[in-house]
């Protein structure tokens, strides 16, 4: 897989990841990459873009993000399926999903530009209603009844089965996202790698 063409993310409103994203731009660039940056990181060589949704008409090889992994899902949300993430944790209360430290960016950048990469595939799930579909998720999407006063009846389908029980709305997240809010109500945490969707039901 050869990369060329790299997108930098910064943290919202973060000074501190801002800087570090300009030196990280400043760096690819005199690494011969093509490098594209969010609003308002601006650097000179490199392709500004206004918004993370601006990323999706880029076929893009890489983005690394510098934040937390507030950050970090919010990137997800705007990628194609196949886009590779490097996350870096800077000005983020947690980095869970982060995969080194901003002092390891020169080693990174060496062994990107070598192909010396291993890719961490991840599950994400899409919902749609009505016809519209959403951006797809890393972590988890949240059912909930239109009528908060009256308890729902949902039906799940999942291949040959089906189940219908009333509860106030369906959690249904992927193994990324077993370690956040489906933990909380009781769902089971799983390996990151597993090709599963965890169902929990919300009373």
């Amino acid at each position: 897989m050869k990369i060329n063409k790299v997108a930098i993310v910064s943290k919202f409103g973060s000074k501190k990841s801002e800087q570090a994203a300009e030196g990280i731009v400043e760096k690819l660039l005199k690494q011969k990459f093509k490098v594209y940056t969010v609003s308002p990181v601006l650097v000179k060589g490199a392709k500004k873009v206004n918004s993370l949704e601006d990323l999706r008409k880029i076929k893009l090889d890489l983005v690394i993000t510098l934040g937390g992994d507030g950050t970090t899902l919010r990137t997800f949300r705007n990628l194609e399926n196949e886009t590779p993430l490097l996350a870096i944790n800077v000005g983020g209360n947690r980095g869970i999903l982060s995969e080194i430290n901003l002092d390891e960016i020169d080693n990174a950048i060496q062994r990107i530009k070598k192909n010396e990469i291993w890719l961490d595939k991840r599950t994400r799930v899409v919902a749609s209603c009505n016809g519209e579909q959403f951006q797809p998720a890393l972590n988890e999407i949240y059912v909930n009844r239109k009528n908060l006063t009256k308890t729902a009846e949902f039906e799940i389908k999942f291949q040959n089965d089906t189940v219908k029980q009333k509860m106030d709305g369906v959690m249904i997240s992927t193994p990324s996202g077993s370690t956040g809010h489906s933990l909380s109500i009781g769902g089971p945490v799983l390996h990151e790698s597993l090709d599963v969707l965890i169902i929990t039901p919300v009373a």
